[in-house]
């Protein structure tokens, strides 16, 4: 059997078919590049990262193969010999690419590539939707006699996965957190093209404990511009803490995680939209999206976003139910496809399938963000019931009353203008020889070290902290979590909790005995008392 990939957005898609196949001592498995793609490097590492068998292109083209599976009509695929199962290399054919093949067909549906020379270049065409096999018997009805509705495998994993959901988002450290995907396309139309700054903008203009972003960016933008340069444009957006998606699994697995995605034309949204996620419009218009198409009546009932500031608008204007009915137009066979996909791939091949099931492989969990910000910009809003806290990364625009940093982990700029220093307890493994502080002890060197500094605080757990004031106070603070009526319990980030403390301290003349504390929408109690022997003597 031969796979054979144009593009790593083709590759990934067949990868997701193999499920049909496992177990089968029968079928020996191959790739070959098909060439001609300006997306071609990055395939050729993917299937060398696979550890798969690879045949050349001029080999692959001289022997004859019980079944070829492919993802792209491109290309010079009707030269390899054997039945060939072609499937979509996305999701609801909404796009059109201008000077290829007929130029008003959508991108996957075209007669031009269907049909090369009049015949027939797929045995089977593997279809999502009956609708997708209308709309190609209304252009071509000789190419739509060779599709069929199997299912969708990328989605049959997504779906598989919903029970992980949860364990994603401890991965990402999402928390309590509103986890936003921002998906972008490929092409000068995408949104990462027309608007290159929106992530930075999300990133630091977002509430950090309130939101968490993500950046989803088609494959072919990755070998477009490369993963190194692509992570150097995206590095401000990075730094405050967003996460940049693989461009194979991991993207689905974010989906999983979400609680909403902004979108341009792209066809990832259509994944979204399947698990009822809340969608935002981000796409200006242009000549690439179809009207009528399944993404353009998804993007005319998801609420537009009006710049970073519009988020929350944009997000209470969703609509239960709109886009998953868009959804329901172009995935069908729900949970079945992999069967009904395994019937008609052994059907060519000729043998009887397996008796075991094929099950979808479950999406394994996303990496966390590379980088954490160890610097805030923290706004505060005092008032007779407590405090309210707003966190933006140290680089923000947004106003702001004083700045808060991570010791040992901020840079030197940052924790010379800091107004809250604090420091974790050891996180990591001890080495054979190491130093260590007492929390009294580096409370007070902190404030010696730094005269700008108002509070110095050693973070010890979730729950408790020892601080130092200017004055010599030494208090400890033990931090309650969040209980939920559902049952659920939420933990704030102690750093966040002690920028409540630090201001409260600051204005208040008498030892409050506790600090009610407003973070991320929900609120926390800190408790305050005077630090005894024992816990100044803590080591961290």
């Amino acid at each position: 059997m031969l796979f054979a990939v144009r593009s790593a957005t083709a590759l990934h898609r067949l990868l997701d078919v193999l499920p049909v196949f496992a177990g089968d001592e029968r079928v020996r498995r191959v790739f070959t590049l098909l060439p001609g793609s300006d997306f071609g490097v990055d395939a050729l590492a993917s299937i060398e990262r696979a550890r798969a068998r690879t045949v050349p292109w001029e080999e692959a083209r001289r022997r004859p193969y019980d079944l070829i599976l492919a993802a792209s009509p491109k290309g010079e695929l009707g030269l390899l010999r054997g039945p060939r199962a072609l499937f979509p290399h996305g999701a609801g054919f909404s796009k059109t690419l201008r000077g290829e093949g007929s130029g008003d067909s959508a991108s996957g549906l075209d007669p031009a590539y269907l049909l090369p020379g009049g015949r027939a270049l797929a045995s089977l065409h593997a279809l999502t939707h009956p609708g997708q096999i209308a709309r190609l018997a209304a252009i071509s009805p000789r190419a739509a006699a060779r599709a069929m509705v199997v299912g969708d495998p990328t989605l049959e994993r997504i779906l598989a996965s919903r029970t992980l959901r949860d364990h994603y988002r401890t991965v990402l450290g999402t928390g309590a957190r509103t986890l936003i995907a921002l998906t972008s396309t490929w092409g000068p139309e995408s949104l990462l093209r027309r608007h290159p700054a929106l992530p930075a903008q999300l990133a630091s203009q977002l509430p950090y404990d309130s939101y968490q972003l993500a950046i989803i960016v088609h494959p072919n933008e990755h070998s477009r511009i490369g993963s190194f340069d692509l992570a150097e444009q995206l590095a401000p957006a990075l730094d405050a803490g967003a996460m940049r998606a693989g461009p194979y699994e991991e993207w689905a697995a974010v989906l999983v995680a979400a609680d909403a995605v902004i979108t341009d034309h792209g066809s990832t949204a259509l994944y979204a939209a399947a698990l009822d996620r809340p969608l935002i419009a981000a796409y200006d218009g242009g000549d690439e999206l179809i009207p009528g198409s399944p993404m353009d009546q998804l993007l005319c009932v998801s609420p537009p976003l009006n710049g970073p500031g519009g988020l929350e608008a944009a997000l209470s204007a969703h609509r239960p139910g709109a886009a998953r009915a868009v959804a329901a137009s172009v995935f069908a066979e729900q949970g079945q496809g992999l069967w009904r996909l395994r019937e008609e791939l052994y059907e060519l091949l000729g043998i009887a399938p397996p008796t075991t099931p094929a099950e979808a492989r479950l999406l394994p969990a996303p990496p966390p963000p590379a980088r954490t910000p160890a610097a805030f910009a923290v706004r505060v809003h005092s008032d007779d019931t407590g405090v309210r806290v707003d966190r933006y990364p140290a680089h923000t625009d947004m106003p702001a009353h004083f700045l808060a940093a991570e010791h040992g982990t901020a840079g030197e700029r940052h924790v010379q203008s800091a107004g809250l220093l604090y420091r974790w307890a050891a996180r990591t493994a001890p080495t054979a020889h190491r130093v260590s502080w007492t929390a009294g002890g580096w409370t007070a060197r902190t404030l010696d070290d730094y005269p700008g500094c108002g509070t110095a605080a050693a973070v010890l757990s979730h729950s408790l902290c020892v601080v130092r004031t200017r004055s010599g106070a030494l208090l400890t603070v033990r931090i309650a979590p969040c209980e939920e009526s559902d049952g659920r319990i939420v933990r704030a980030d102690p750093a966040a909790v002690l920028c409540a403390v630090h201001s409260w301290l600051k204005t208040c003349p008498a030892l409050p005995t506790a600090v009610t504390c407003a973070i991320g929408g929900r609120s926390f109690t800190a408790r305050l008392a005077p630090t005894t022997v024992d816990e100044a003597a803590l080591e961290f």
